[in-house]
């Protein structure tokens, strides 16, 4: 658990656009899941910003997803509930 950071403290201000990377193996159904996840936390969320950038081998996806931070919380939540998901390996 991250301690309190006082809100003058933050480097980020909210409500605020917030990209986000994931990775995971180029498989049906991974963008999928991780717009599902991100739209648990962000309901305006919209799926069609998600940008998609296969590997060189095309084994791996990278997804950015943007979502509109609106707590140190709720994002701490959201990378909690990406890097914990099964399909995905990576999150920055």
């Amino acid at each position: 658990m991250t301690p309190d950071i006082p809100p003058e403290q933050s480097l980020i201000e909210y409500p605020s656009a917030f990209p986000i990377k994931v990775m995971g193996a180029n498989v049906d159904g991974f963008a999928q899941a991780v717009v599902e996840v991100a739209m648990r936390f962000d309901p305006g969320f919209d799926p069609a910003s998600v940008e998609m950038r296969p590997s060189k081998g095309a084994n791996y996806l990278g997804l950015t997803i943007t979502v509109t931070a609106t707590s140190r919380e709720q994002l701490d939540d959201l990378y909690r509930a990406l890097s914990s998901h099964p399909m995905v390996k990576v999150v920055l």
